[in-house]
């Protein structure tokens, strides 16, 4: 059984790291041709980072159409039943379709609103603003994809997420590319090519996962369906209750997006220099994130599944077991960041202003590992047992812990250029440490408890 297991949870973990490194590689892809092309390199990568906060506002604030969706999807594959698996899925990409649309309504006040509280240069916001208007027609696709994601998390099949990312990040590394530099005698888009690639590789990924759920889930699951199922969107409350249950998600998407927007929105007054460093930085610390979120991923599903079947043996032996595993990775970057550190950053610009003083940052690296394993780990869990409450406070301690590292050390120091750059990583990664202890102490009643 314990082998048994071990399969199971690499089953789940690997198809979705190998999924989680072209992740990364595709921001470090549009970092690194922003970074290349004619011009001010550092007012465009600049541009892209404050550009991707705005969107990484929108779309984080709805976050729980993944969260959601995947820790009740799981619970129902774990009572086997398909049927409300599919008006799960039905509940959700409602929900999605009707975000989306009123991102686009809201575009243009939402961006200018943002822009009023980012301390950014004014080329810097120009540029960001070109990205985000081109960006923002791929809200129908990327927030009806936060949906399938979870919903294809649940049903434990990790191949065809993993599919799904594959085609959209493959897609949008060569549109960005092909678009910004051009092809034989065309000479391309320059900037704006970047962010349009990006709505093609959604809308691709889109058509993908909209396929695998006719051909792999067409007939045993959304055949199950009934015209009632559909009819009840709307009149039996089911929507509604949806929201609702989710209302902690959303809650602690709000509180992660005050403590990612405010980093960018701290790091955007250092300047054009500090500005690129702590975007090149957050890009190498996120590297780690998306290799120990195919094991998060893992345990939400197992979380999940075995809460709904009410198997408390195997809930705590996949909960220790996925830790198990992603401290290994944990370890295992650690010794990454410590050797090549420096050949990173030059891999994703040319600037050697850029790369030298990128290098005084990089032992925070190192931090990210042991603080960022368990409390990544552990959101995965947490979401396979739809703990919202604890999940939301621990967001909204973990920001209390960000901004008071972060406004203590300029009120004590009144920190400028690089120095203050420091002080925004220490507050960082104060965050990663509430979230960790957080949850760490709230498990036995949150989730083994939950069954």
């Amino acid at each position: 059984m314990n082998k048994s297991l071990h399969r199971e949870i690499l089953r789940l973990a690997v198809p979705s790291i190998l999924a989680g490194i072209t992740v990364p590689l595709v921001g470090m892809v549009d970092t690194a041709v922003a970074g290349h092309l004619p011009g001010d390199s550092a007012a465009f990568i600049g541009a892209i980072s404050v550009g991707s906060m705005v969107l990484t506002l929108l779309y984080w604030t709805f976050g729980f159409l993944r969260t959601g969706t995947g820790g009740l999807t799981a619970q129902a594959f774990g009572r086997v039943d398909f049927r409300e698996a599919g008006r799960i899925l039905l509940r959700g990409t409602a929900l999605a379709l009707i975000a989306a649309g009123a991102a686009i309504l809201f575009q243009w006040p939402f961006f200018k609103g943002m822009m009023l509280v980012t301390d950014a240069p004014p080329q810097v916001k120009e540029l960001a603003e070109r990205y985000f208007f081109i960006r923002i027609w791929a809200a129908p696709a990327t927030m009806t994809l936060m949906t399938l994601r979870g919903w294809f998390v649940g049903l434990q099949n990790s191949i065809d997420s993993m599919w799904l990312d594959l085609i959209i990040n493959a897609v949008n590394i060569v549109a960005s590319i092909l678009l910004a530099f051009g092809v034989g005698s065309w000479p391309g888009m320059g900037f704006d090519g970047i962010p349009l690639g990006t709505v093609i590789a959604q809308y691709s990924g889109l058509a993908f996962g909209l396929w695998v759920c006719k051909h792999k889930y067409g007939r045993d699951i959304l055949g199950l369906l009934r015209r009632e199922d559909v009819v009840a969107l709307r009149h039996d409350g089911t929507m509604r209750s949806f929201f609702r249950m989710n209302l902690d998600l959303l809650g602690r998407s709000f509180f992660f997006i005050l403590i990612y927007i405010g980093f960018t929105m701290i790091n955007a007054g250092f300047g054009e220099l500090m500005l690129a460093c702590g975007s090149i930085m957050m890009q190498m610390l996120m590297f780690f994130s998306y290799f120990t979120d195919g094991f998060a991923y893992a345990g939400e599903a197992l979380a999940g599944r075995f809460i709904g079947a009410r198997d408390a043996g195997m809930l705590r032996k996949s909960i220790r077991y996925v830790f198990i595993w992603s401290m290994g990775i944990g370890i295992f970057f650690i010794a990454i960041y410590a050797l090549a550190g420096t050949p990173v950053v030059r891999l994703l610009t040319s600037d050697e202003t850029v790369v030298g003083a990128c290098r005084q940052f990089l032992p925070w690296l190192l931090l990210m590992p042991p603080l960022g394993c368990a409390a990544f780990t552990w959101d995965g869990i947490y979401m396979g047992a739809t703990a919202t409450r604890a999940f939301r406070d621990a967001m909204g301690g973990a920001a209390a812990a960000f901004f008071a590292v972060w406004f203590l050390g300029k009120w004590l120091f009144q920190p400028v250029g690089a120095t203050a750059l420091h002080w925004l990583f220490a507050a960082y990664f104060a965050h990663l440490a509430f979230r960790t202890l957080w949850l760490t102490v709230r498990h036995r009643k949150e989730v083994l408890g939950a069954i």
